[in-house]
């Protein structure tokens, strides 16, 4: 199946407020022209391997471009984000018709329940768990609808880093059953948990630099991995174990804390088995 991409065009991005240590110092200090040729050309990158689904922006909410955090999907069924700032609050009713009118199945949170979709909620890419981050914007609180939504094993990782406020800014499931990561991101526990499932070949962890050029802010689909920016290191590394990357700028998008996963929201998410996506027996360009 090819996976099926939603994008939104950055028609009215802009950095217009701060809600993440990202945002300080770069109100108003962005080029939209800028931002928009970066933006298609990571749509163009990743139209090579996979299908992009443009949905139509609105005027208002400059970071409706960020669209892993419009839901969270899995197949059918999407559980319609609840934004913990009011400046974002205001995307939900653009996003949640957008799904309806595509065929989804939307769930719907409590109002008080702070939840922002696949910001926060990755699908692992090996075996049939949800990872879900807390400690910045979502909550806790959603876990036990999440599994009654979703019937799906959820590991709570705790973020400690403010600078990494959202689970997709320092943590990439990866075919196959790999992940990479940036261990101090997150407390002792949520470490232990991650070393604890998943095996240390499949581990891969990124430093201090790769991590702040947001390295695991990263998309993967078809064995390539498309990110802003990534050491000769890490992409040796990921070489190694199969993958093809694709390095494109997105300064633009970083001054508001968000970069190629933040700027897409995977469609065709089904839950995995543990031999799903097994990168090591395919042939990968």
């Amino acid at each position: 199946m090819t996976d099926r991409f939603l994008m939104c065009p950055p028609n009215h991005f802009e950095v217009a407020y701060v809600i993440n240590p990202w945002m300080e110092g770069n109100i108003a200090l962005g080029s939209n022209d800028i931002a928009t040729r970066q933006w298609e050309a990571l749509a163009r990158l990743i139209g090579q391997v996979a299908r992009v689904e443009r949905m139509t922006p609105a005027a208002g909410v400059p970071d409706m471009v960020f669209t892993a955090n419009a839901g969270l999907i899995l197949g059918d069924k999407c559980v319609l984000s609840r934004f913990r700032h009011p400046e974002r609050q205001a995307e939900e009713p653009h996003f949640g018709a957008w799904f309806r009118e595509n065929g989804f199945d939307v769930l719907e949170l409590p109002p008080d329940m702070v939840f922002e979709g696949a910001g926060d909620a990755l699908l692992d890419r090996g075996e049939p768990l949800l990872w879900l981050g807390h400690g910045h914007r979502s909550t806790l609180e959603c876990v036990p609808l999440l599994k009654e939504f979703l019937g799906i094993e959820i590991e709570p990782l705790r973020l400690v880093d403010e600078r990494f406020y959202h689970l997709d800014t320092c943590l990439c499931p990866l075919e196959g059953g790999y992940l990479m990561y940036y261990p101090a991101a997150f407390d002792a526990e949520s470490q232990a948990r991650i070393m604890a499932r998943v095996p240390a070949d499949r581990r891969i962890a990124v430093g201090h630099a790769d991590a702040h050029d947001f390295a695991c802010n990263a998309v993967n689909s078809a064995g390539t991995v498309f990110m802003n920016r990534a050491s000769k290191g890490l992409v040796r590394e990921l070489q190694s174990r199969g993958f093809n990357v694709k390095q494109t700028p997105l300064t633009e998008f970083m001054k508001a804390g968000g970069s190629a996963k933040c700027l897409t929201l995977k469609l065709t998410e089904d839950r995995q088995s543990p031999d799903a996506g097994n990168l090591d027996a395919r042939s990968v360009a």
